[in-house]
């Protein structure tokens, strides 16, 4: 047991060591769509305060509509080359899937109503109470799940690149996405055509510390 639980740390820390972000893809390369909704329910694991799970995908993989997203996301040629471009969106009213989230948690035994109607309470106050909450949620949760999603592809044999680099408001009315949702990131997944560039780490002792920031 000890043995094969050693391997699947190695299997873990490989997949991790081994993602990097390619900005060059096989245009040859098709991800059938069974397999990318195998991956984004992978991402869907991916944690969030009180189980919320604000995060929604589009899934970009018609070819004319990814030549509509290039110009959005100034012509990074990731967009069209890749298999398929991920919209991930964060849910600023998130708070509205509560119930149905916790009914069914209900429903399968998982908790009591009452505990359900305490929490919903508190996601309810939480969202309608604090301006920043919702989108700091949003952006948090969403990321997770993201970073979830590109190991999964690593993991899958697939590469991935994240794109913070696009114009919002050009997305938003093009794809004619509902005020409801906020862009977080675009996620381009395929086959690498050439290798991703190699990057600089700061060391550790440069990001961490013990007990204070100083």
């Amino acid at each position: 047991m000890q043995r094969t639980a050693q391997q699947g740390e190695l299997g873990v820390f490989q997949t991790i060591e081994e993602r990097h972000s390619v900005r060059k893809f096989d245009p040859e390369a098709r991800i059938e769509r069974e397999e990318l909704e195998e991956l984004l329910t992978i991402a869907t694991k991916a944690p969030s305060s009180w189980n919320i799970q604000p995060w929604r995908f589009i899934v970009v993989d018609d070819p004319k509509r990814k030549e509509e997203l290039l110009p959005i996301a100034y012509n990074q040629k990731q967009v069209v080359e890749s298999a398929a471009v991920i919209i991930l969106l964060g849910d600023l009213e998130a708070n509205k899937e509560a119930e149905a989230i916790y009914q069914t948690a209900v429903d399968n035994g998982f908790m009591p109503k009452e505990v359900k109607e305490t929490l919903v309470g508190q996601i309810n106050k939480a969202y309608e109470g604090n301006s920043t909450f919702p989108r700091d949620e949003a952006f948090l949760s969403t990321s997770l799940a993201a970073m979830q999603l590109m190991l999964a592809a690593k993991a899958r044999g697939y590469d991935t690149c994240p794109m913070g680099g696009f114009s919002r408001e050009a997305l938003i009315e093009t794809f004619d996405i509902p005020s409801r949702y906020a862009p977080v990131m675009l996620l381009a997944i395929g086959k690498a055509a050439q290798p991703a560039h190699r990057s600089a780490r700061r060391p550790l002792e440069d990001v961490m510390s013990y007990n204070s920031l100083t």
